[in-house]
């Protein structure tokens, strides 16, 4: 056996063994998922879960006697997706309920008090096993317990290989917005039902990552294909079965009797007998409703809210944490337009417009927050998101970021340098866009950033577009022209980051290509030496810092908080992206069922 099948099965080993022995040594594993994959020491939208930590605020779910049954309901959808196929668009909404209905091959384990930044991606969900001897080839076994649902056409069948391999098509389809983001994986064969063989194009320490991604590959039955529709039915091998889909009311779904997974309890999950997904727009009406008994949780609960939902409901479960989802300023058409946002010292001059303290107050209420004694954290927000930490982010306010940390640092003075040495000192006109679909910080900081750059002297030509008609279908793929604010995915692994803003893809919003950029990119991708491709990553951020090709802000860089009701039991706990209604709510039950 050669020393690099060593490696590989040592890898797997080490990581199995090494984060078993932290969980019960009650120690964080911030810093090892990335590790768990590369064999060292150390792994669009709104509404992702990661990073941080949790402030119970009245407890995170007793683990006593289970009761099974009820209707569990979940943090609302703020609007309805553009359609319900999760390779159809790169809504957050709609990856969200995919999560629900279709299977992944893995997915990110959670547990009782787990913070998001701590999740690994190696729980099994249809696959039992992978294996690889030089991290090229990668072999994954089905498990033969996963059946799709027992609803016509599919009525009850289990998954095979030949399902995996229709999805995967789906998947890279050349008309699948996000395909990039799996162009390192070549061919794939299926020996038989039960094997899959991914080939990489070298080796990869974010293999499996990859595999249980949120946003990537659902497992869909071949039937999908002219038996049923996709973009308006869901039929998968996940927790819940979609029932009834009523737009701009609600999701309802039943949960799946036959799901492969068991509790601790050895009886199957989900423990809830349904859940239920309304969709109410208005972040009052959420708040309200949460407060009456009628909804089970509510995520992005405003900071300035907290304390006195906090004082009106004693016995309500909180957890607070940063996410790993990233927001900015990007620009259109950036290397190659003739507007002014075209030359770097105009972007480096709104960067220092953004007085990046005061957005995190005003979208955090970060000091009031502080000093009635809750663990807020955060900083600021760099091409990489704060909730990544110490693993992946570069500060942008430390020594280490130096020198393009100063485009930063709020400087009106110096920005109107810039931007008169740029030959604007009288300003210009630019469209500013975002949408009003997003909830918590959002909606005030997208409006303080118009007054600041009103400051600087630009006048802004203000558009507040459509979530699923326009602005996810159009300016989120770089079909507008002027300057837009938005999310980026919350995505769970680093590297997406270079391949879904930079680069030659239909995804790369700003059309920005940097050939420094692109070779790191390639480099991060092998390298399988932690503190190495660490190093990657930070000087990724140091050239997009220089430039400011992408200009990031607060909204993703403080303390989120989410709420339970106290009926909510089995152990609060958190995920990375947006695989919560498989990697979370089944394991929840209700009190009062």
């Amino acid at each position: 056996m050669s020393d690099e099948r060593n490696y590989w099965q040592r890898t797997t080993e080490h990581r199995l063994s090494r984060r078993a022995a932290l969980r019960g040594a009650g120690l964080g594993l911030v810093g090892l998922a990335g590790a768990s994959l590369i064999g060292c020491g150390d792994s669009d939208g709104a509404g992702g879960s990661g990073g941080g930590g949790s402030d119970s605020g009245g407890g995170t779910g007793a683990t006593g006697d289970i009761k099974r049954g009820g209707t569990f309901t979940s943090n609302p959808s703020i609007g309805d997706p553009p359609t319900i196929d999760p390779y159809g668009n790169l809504s957050f909404e709609t990856k969200r309920i995919a999560g629900a209905v279709y299977s992944r091959l893995f997915k990110r384990d959670t547990w009782p008090d787990s913070d998001g930044g701590e999740t690994t991606p190696d729980h099994p969900d249809v696959a039992a096993s992978l294996e690889t001897a030089d991290g090229l080839e990668w072999i994954v076994k089905l498990n033969p317990a996963a059946k799709f649902h027992n609803v016509a056409p599919v009525n009850g069948r289990r998954v095979t290989s030949q399902d995996v391999l229709f999805s995967w098509q789906r998947l890279t389809a050349p008309e699948t917005v996000g395909s990039d983001r799996v162009k390192g994986i070549g061919n794939i064969s299926t020996p038989d039902d039960d094997t899959i063989v991914f080939n990489t194009d070298s080796p990869s320490p974010v293999f499996q990552e990859t595999l249980a991604d949120g946003t990537l590959l659902f497992i869909m039955p071949i039937e999908s294909d002219g038996g049923f529709d996709p973009a308006v039915d869901m039929i998968g091998s996940g927790p819940w079965i979609l029932k009834n889909y009523e737009p701009s009311v609600q999701f309802e779904l039943d949960a799946n009797p036959e799901w492969h997974e068991a509790g601790k309890d050895g009886s199957p999950l989900p423990y809830a007998a349904a859940t239920r997904i309304p969709i109410i727009p208005e972040y009052s009406n959420r708040l309200a409703q949460l407060e009456a008994g009628n909804i089970d949780m509510l995520d992005a609960v405003n900071g300035d809210d907290v304390l006195d939902v906090k004082s009106r409901h004693e016995d309500f479960q909180w957890l607070g944490s940063v996410s790993t989802v990233q927001s900015m300023l990007y620009f259109s058409n950036t290397l190659t337009t003739d507007q002014p946002w075209g030359d770097e010292r105009v972007r480096q001059a709104i960067s220092r417009a953004i007085d990046r303290d005061s957005l995190s107050e005003l979208g955090y209420n970060e000091a009031a927050l502080a000093s009635a004694g809750l663990s807020v954290k955060g900083g600021w927000q760099n091409i990489i998101p704060v909730g990544f930490g110490e693993r992946w982010w570069l500060d942008p306010q430390s020594a280490a970021a130096q020198p393009s940390h100063q485009h930063f640092v709020y400087d009106l003075a110096e920005a109107k340098k810039l931007l008169a040495a740029a030959g604007y000192e009288d300003g210009f006109k630019m469209p500013y866009i975002y949408t009003g679909r997003y909830p918590g910080p959002f909606p005030p900081i997208a409006e303080a950033h118009i007054n600041m750059l009103q400051q600087l002297g630009i006048d802004v030509v203000t558009e507040v577009q459509d979530y699923a008609s326009k602005y996810i279908t159009q300016t989120f793929v770089g079909n507008f022209e002027g300057s837009a604010f938005g999310y980026e995915t919350p995505f769970p692994e680093v590297g997406s980051y270079f391949s879904r803003m930079f680069g030659d893809n239909k995804t790369n919003k700003g059309r920005v290509t940097d050939p420094e950029i692109d070779e790191i990119a390639k480099k991060q991708a092998v390298e399988l030496n932690y503190e190495a491709r660490k190093e990657l990553i930070h000087q990724f951020q140091k050239i997009n810092a220089k430039h400011m090709y992408y200009v990031p802000s607060q909204v993703g860089a403080g303390t989120g908080w989410r709420a339970y009701a106290s009926r909510v039991q089995g152990g609060i706990r958190d995920t990375s992206g947006y695989g919560d209604n498989s990697e979370i709510y089944p394991y929840y039950w209700l009190s009062d069922s």
